[in-house]
């Protein structure tokens, strides 16, 4: 509902901006994958084999028609999903899928029904994503969502709570978005801390051991300044 609103705020403010501006208007902070599913309604991976622009609204909403593969989150929401509903225009945050081209993996929220999604939700067409996000959206990532990333843009970064796991992808001078938003899940330990993981992990075997043997004491676990981070 959060999200909701805040996308119905979002538009008020783009229809409060003059005409020049509007194409400057969609900004959206990357989020992780694993976030991008703990908060989305749905989660499915479908492949679009339609459109049509509906005539509601001062810009049009864009129907796609999808034929739905799997559905990974949302099974108390819709059973089956046959529409994809966003915004028309890109500059409005609408996301634009390829028709009868790529298998996607989208995540939305639901309102009366319907699927909504846009560009600050996590959409990516299913041969892109790794074989650690892949595995995230089947089953990792819902094991996580009782955990907190949090993200890292200036060092020295800290942990406040035994719940968090620090995003550090953004101190790296490699490529971005890094290790983390490709192959790391944020998980749960028995003993209620969270670590990053990567690597195999189903429901049938243990976690794997986390990637530092004993969790430090949060006033130690920080990025200090001048270093690279690490996953």
């Amino acid at each position: 509902m959060r999200s909701l609103k805040c996308a119905v705020i979002s538009l008020l403010l783009v229809l409060c901006l003059p005409l020049h501006q509007i194409a400057q208007a969609c900004s959206c902070a990357l989020s992780h994958p694993q976030d991008a599913f703990c908060n989305s309604d749905i989660v499915i991976r479908a492949k679009v084999v339609g459109k049509k622009l509906l005539k509601d609204g001062p810009f049009g909403t864009m129907r796609y028609t999808v034929k739905q593969m799997k559905m990974y989150k949302g099974f108390d929401k819709i059973q089956h999903v046959q529409h994809i509903y966003t915004v028309a225009s890109e500059s409005l945050c609408g996301v634009k899928f390829d028709v009868n081209k790529y298998q996607y993996l989208i995540t939305g929220r639901v309102y009366d029904g319907k699927v909504y999604t846009g560009l600050c939700n996590f959409n990516e067409k299913w041969e892109q994503l790794t074989l650690a996000q892949k595995k995230g959206f089947n089953h990792r990532y819902q094991q996580g969502c009782n955990c907190r990333i949090k993200a890292c843009h200036y060092p020295p970064c800290f942990l406040t709570s035994k719940s968090e796991c620090l995003w550090t992808d953004r101190l790296s001078h490699s490529e971005f978005p890094g290790h983390q938003f490709r192959h790391f899940a944020c998980i749960q330990q028995k003993e209620g801390h969270c670590t990053w993981y990567r690597g195999s992990l189903t429901h049938k075997k243990k976690p794997p051991a986390p990637l530092s043997p004993q969790p430090t004491p949060l006033a130690t676990r920080r990025v200090p300044p001048n270093s690279t981070a690490a996953p």
